[in-house]
């Protein structure tokens, strides 16, 4: 992977066109690996039965981003370096007076992951993110919504490697939900299991 990375360095320096980047290898480990365990688990007839991630959401709550702004722009840079994508600014639909909301303020950040992104944002969050999350003991399997999508709540940003704590403004948590083409939470459950989300009391899958 070292080795790949100079070259495309040295190739971006000498004005060369840039070798594409290596595929995703949880995106070819679902395709070698889980899709037929799957298929096999669940006898699936039709491969567009078997179930895949479709995209994964984090999203940043800020009720006082209304009075804090600079608070907004950080949140918002650090999902940025956090995913690799542009964040979006949450806005409230509509006006709520006892909380002196009105319609159109500011109330969070989210982003959407998909395709490539999505997977080494998946392989990122499991290998490394993870195991720097104190006294982490696995994900509670119950927090599936009824149609195999699932959401964890980290509490603080500090976990992703990608933040620099120098420029934290506030200690933040944020919602991560894993949206699955599953139609039911066993089989959403068999899938993030069988792409090494470490769920409690379970040991969790080595991808090599």
């Amino acid at each position: 992977m070292a080795e790949k990375s100079k070259k495309r360095d040295a190739a971006k320096k000498q004005g060369e066109p840039l070798p594409p980047p290596p595929p995703p290898r949880l995106r070819a480990y679902y395709r070698d690996r889980v899709g037929p365990k799957l298929t096999e688990e669940f006898s699936f007839k039709n491969p567009h039965q078997v179930p895949r991630i479709e995209k994964i959401v984090l999203n940043v709550g800020l009720g006082e981003a209304r009075k804090n702004s600079k608070l907004l722009d950080t949140v918002v840079e650090e999902l940025g370096a956090i995913t690799g994508q542009r964040p979006v600014i949450t806005r409230a639909k509509k006006a709520i007076s006892n909380f002196s909301l009105r319609e159109g303020m500011p109330i969070g950040v989210r982003v959407t992951l998909r395709g490539a992104q999505m997977y080494e944002f998946l392989d990122r969050f499991i290998n490394v993110t993870v195991p720097r999350i104190r006294d982490f003991r696995g994900f509670p399997s119950s927090s599936f919504d009824g149609r195999g999508n699932y959401t964890v709540g980290i509490k603080e940003q500090m976990v992703f490697q990608e933040i620099d704590y120098d420029k934290v403004e506030k200690i933040h948590g944020m919602d991560i939900t894993f949206v699955t083409t599953a139609d039911r939470d066993d089989v959403g459950l068999a899938l993030l299991r069988e792409m090494g989300m470490p769920f409690r009391g379970e040991t969790p899958v080595q991808i090599g």
